[in-house]
């Protein structure tokens, strides 16, 4: 919500309530709120002020401000527009970031707001303009850039093209678009959306267009028709490559603290570090090619006017060019490009904007009459996650992978890798996910091997694939479901490994069925829990979840006071997964016993706090590109940002393709993703590598090292690790989980050609193939080094058919049926005679993994002992007393079911005690239906 006083425009009342642009021009020495319809249109008179709003989901709203400053805009316009920018901050709160525009060197972050230009008007705005002349204006214009495009009108003269831009010459009937013969494929269908916006908007969609390639006019109609207008063709002279260099600046940053009286001070610091900055003071930080000003939180709005005055004056007098960006900042917001100049600037997770969301919401809620206690997190809901697709897994050692069978598929180890294919339905066609998994406790080597591996079965995999790599505890949402049910344990199997534990078995944990282990059970439904084994010692616990403590033949399952309804239904589901035959010990925290505390070696602190999810900004995407030449060295990261970044974030590494740029795409759109580029798209929580089909990648291992490598960097400041997952995605087969992130028409998707051919076949109105290709574009080359590696690898192929499983294993299976089916060995004798003509146990097949339980019940009515087909009128002649029954009784039953207890009851007693009947208890999950039986003394 704004906030305005005095010293603050009434122009401003209301705004950013809303996602979007508002735009105002400086005139008559006030701000006029320029209409929609004329977003895009500049006029090189005049000021002009824009505000971009964008409201996130979770978090506060995201606020950016630009002053721009017309080539013939007078000293007073500008300066108004600068104070007006200041201004729109404090009616905003002072939580936005500013930034100065001026005409021809604009900020590609300000030019991505306007699709697909804008384009500069000579002259003045009037609220008040006149219609056109009858007679149209010949125009001719310059077009640069691959993603954002700079429009300006030049000399319509000969002298004015060259062999290294594109321009667009409009006239009254007909459209031209000359591409110099150095310009790039990018830059040509750039073009192509600019003459596409003019024809649209200047001729109503009624004229025709043309396009001329540099150097090829023989026997050409339309390249006649264009050299005509320049009184016919004539060689266009080469430009001198002088001209287009930019030199190097390498000067270290200079940081100025700023008086009221507008006087610059040198800091006197030879480096920079974030405590230096006062929040009464305003500060200048200069780099060279760009200026920052730091405001601090307790400035005044006066200081803020004063300090940026100071700014622009010392640009003017240093004799900067017209292209050195200037950037306002208030403490608080400051942006990756301004942190990485600093010596580690500390990293700050304000996760409580999220946390206080929820709670607004909460109480709205509340308000409105529903008992709302906690809103539940959202989950990724994936198309794919229906268990209809069949899974995979592979272990890794060394130069072998073994296909694992059915019922070792959903157990890892933390001490290997495994290489997980998944195969699914999506759209009518066959996608492929293969996931490479790194054990927390595997070795460096058997991890290098794994990406080997996994790149020769990416090879051999018949259609297209998503590779991913990821790290144990750092899975994506969408990894568990392929499994709905896995175990992970301590130790490993691999060769490396044992040699590994046989020089360190006292120092590491493994698991061993005879001695205690713990695990951690987490997930979210019986299609989605994992129990995760961890260091036996109380500091593995959080009261955020609940444990499974085995110890021989017995168990505790341990609930922490944070832990949610959920999490106890997926305990009591996992105790079983994980064949535990004993009768598990409840304990809640807080009342644990002694013994539980002797088992993890006694007490000690552990997180008590709810765990929270981490707010996740917007996504973002670079431009991945490489060049060969001189590599600048590790240390001259920072040094980059004084590179003529123009306000775009650069980063140069080493890499094996020399020199690697990666540019930040804003505002972007699926037209972004072209054909010839690789570009990386940073969701924070993961990471992906997306290959355009005409790029210069061309193998999976190729793009999954680049991605390593940007995590690495960490460019944005956000506290990515080397363990953030990375996908690799390929052109036309991109997953629903990548195109989420765009405005996605599966039209567009891997269509034939080049990004010029498809964009001039869509503004002439050609149908372009949207035919998906059958493999991938290096296949052919992959293909007999992927067979040859697996030839030479031993692949347990004898198991090939026992591998392909659907994502639900035998286990699983069982237990979706039939929640608490007791294995008939395990009965006892009275039990057992009782059963034995009615104990049935389904086998599972593909089909009962797929199908959707018709009532939403836990343990079906119809089959009230949770599996168990039996006949009721048969216990009640078993029946036996309350008292009998009762775990502390004098006189104890023998001879039955004691985790069922209460099934020997009558149904009348049964009512009485439990006030529902027998069909309506055991219709509750299972943790629900303990917690009873808990209460009554019969668990």
């Amino acid at each position: 919500m704004s906030r305005l006083s005095k010293d603050i425009d009434s122009a401003f009342q209301g705004v950013g309530t809303k996602s979007g642009l508002e735009i105002w021009c400086v005139y008559n020495n006030q701000l006029v709120s320029i209409p929609k319809s004329s977003f895009g249109k500049f006029y090189s008179g005049n000021a002009y002020l824009v505000l971009s709003t964008v409201l996130p989901k979770i978090g506060s709203p995201l606020y950016d401000i630009h002053y721009w400053l017309g080539n013939d805009a007078n000293e007073v316009d500008s300066v108004l527009a600068s104070d007006k920018a200041l201004e729109l901050d404090a009616a905003l709160g002072c939580c936005t970031v500013q930034y100065r525009e001026v005409q021809g060197q604009e900020t590609e972050k300000f030019l991505s707001y306007f699709k697909p230009c804008i384009i500069p008007v000579e002259g003045k705005y009037s609220p008040k303009a006149g219609l056109a002349g009858e007679t149209y204006q010949v125009t001719l214009l310059s077009c640069k850039g691959d993603h954002v495009v700079r429009v300006k009108e030049v000399p319509f003269l000969r002298s004015s093209l060259n062999h290294d831009d594109v321009f667009i010459l409009d006239t009254a009937s007909k459209v031209f678009l000359f591409a110099g013969c150095n310009s790039s494929t990018q830059e040509k269908a750039k073009a192509l959306e600019v003459v596409e916006y003019i024809k649209d908007n200047k001729h109503d969609g009624r004229c025709e267009v043309a396009t001329i390639e540099d150097g090829k006019f023989s026997g050409d109609s339309d390249a006649g028709e264009f050299w005509s207008f320049f009184g016919g063709y004539a060689p266009i002279p080469k430009l001198s490559s002088s001209s287009t260099q930019e030199q190097t600046q390498t000067t270290c940053a200079q940081l100025f603290w700023i008086d009221t009286r507008g006087n610059l001070h040198p800091t006197g610091t030879g480096s920079l570090d974030k405590d230096v900055l006062e929040k009464n003071k305003c500060y200048m930080l200069d780099c060279y090619s760009g200026v920052f000003v730091w405001m601090g939180r307790n400035t005044s709005l006066t200081e803020r006017k004063t300090s940026i005055s100071s700014s622009e004056e010392f640009l003017r007098n240093e004799g900067r060019s017209t292209s050195t960006s200037l950037v306002l900042l208030t403490e608080g917001l400051e942006n990756a490009k301004f942190r990485s100049l600093f010596n580690k600037w500390p990293q700050t997770v304000e996760s409580s904007l999220y946390n206080e969301g929820r709670e607004k919401v909460a109480a709205m809620f509340k308000q409105k009459g529903y008992d709302v206690e906690e809103l539940p997190d959202e989950e990724d809901e994936l198309p794919y996650a229906n268990s209809q697709g069949t899974l995979k897994v592979w272990r890794v050692d060394g130069d072998e992978v073994s296909l694992l069978s059915i019922p070792d598929q959903t157990k890892l180890f933390s001490g290997d890798c495994y290489i997980v294919h998944y195969k699914y339905n999506y759209n009518e066609k066959t996608e492929h996910l293969l996931y490479l998994w790194i054990g927390c406790e595997s070795i460096q080597e058997d991890r290098a091997d794994a990406i080997t591996n996994a790149s020769a079965i990416v090879g051999s995999i018949k259609g297209e694939s998503v590779l991913c790599h990821i790290y144990q505890g750092n899975e994506p949402s969408r990894f568990f479901p392929m499994f709905q049910s896995l175990v992970v344990f301590k130790g490993g199997l691999s060769r490396r490994y044992k040699v590994f534990l046989a020089e360190k078995a006292d120092k590491v944990e493994e698991y061993d069925e005879k001695k205690a282990s713990l695990f951690r059970v987490q997930g979210t439904s019986r299609r989605n829990m994992q129990a995760i084994q961890v260091n036996l010692a109380a500091t593995s616990l959080n009261s955020s979840y609940s444990y499974i403590l085995q110890y021989g033949a017995s168990a505790f399952t341990w609930i922490g006071k944070l832990s949610s309804d959920s999490d106890h239904d997926v305990l009591d589901r996992m105790l079983y997964f994980l064949d535990t035959s004993c009768q598990p010990i409840y304990i809640r925290e807080g009342n644990e016993p002694d013994t539980f505390w002797d088992l993890l070696g006694g007490k000690s602190e552990y997180p008590k706090e709810k765990e929270m999810r981490k707010q996740i900004e917007e996504p973002h995407l670079f431009t991945c590109s490489s060049s060969s030449g001189n590599v600048l060295p590790w240390f001259s990261y920072k040094l980059c940002l004084t590179y003529k970044w123009s306000m775009t974030l650069a980063l140069l590494f080493r890499s094996t393709q020399g020199t690697v740029h990666v540019k930040e795409i804003y505002n972007f759109v699926q037209d972004d993703l072209t054909t010839e580029d690789v570009l990386l798209l940073d969701c924070q929580s993961e990471v992906y590598v997306w290959i355009g089909l005409n790029s210069n990648i061309k193998s999976k291992q190729e793009a999954l090292t680049l991605g390593l490598k940007f995590l690495q960097m960490d460019i944005m400041e956000e506290g990515l690790t080397v363990r953030t997952p990375v996908y690799v995605v390929t052109e036309g087969h991109e997953p629903p989980f990548f195109t989420r992130f765009f405005d996605w028409v599966p039209e567009k998707a891997n269509m034939h050609g080049n990004s010029f051919e498809r964009k001039l076949a869509s503004l002439k109105g050609k149908k372009t193939s949207t035919k998906r290709s059958g493999g991938s574009p290096w296949s052919s080359r992959s293909k007999d080094n992927a067979s040859r590696g697996l030839q030479s690898r031993s692949v347990s192929s004898n198991r090939s058919e026992r591998g392909v499983s659907p994502c639900s294993s035998e286990k699983l299976s069982s237990l979706s049926s039939a929640e608490d089916r007791t294995s008939s060995s395990n009965l006892t004798p009275v039990v057992k005679k009782l059963f034995s003509e009615s104990l049935t146990v389904d086998p599972p097949s593909d089909g009962l993994a797929r199908q959707e339980s018709s009532s939403n019940s836990e343990i079906s009515k119809e089959n009230p002992l949770g599996g168990i087909n039996c006949d009721l009128s048969s216990l009640e002649s078993l029946a036996y007393s309350y008292e009998q029954l009762r775990v502390d009784s004098q006189e104890p039953v023998i001879d039955i079911d004691a985790t069922r207890r209460e099934a020997y009851l009558t149904k009348k007693e049964f009512e009485e005690r439990f006030g529902m009947a027998k069909s309506d208890f055991y219709a509750l999950p299972k943790w629900k239906q303990n917690k009873l039986k808990m209460s009554l003394h019969l668990f």
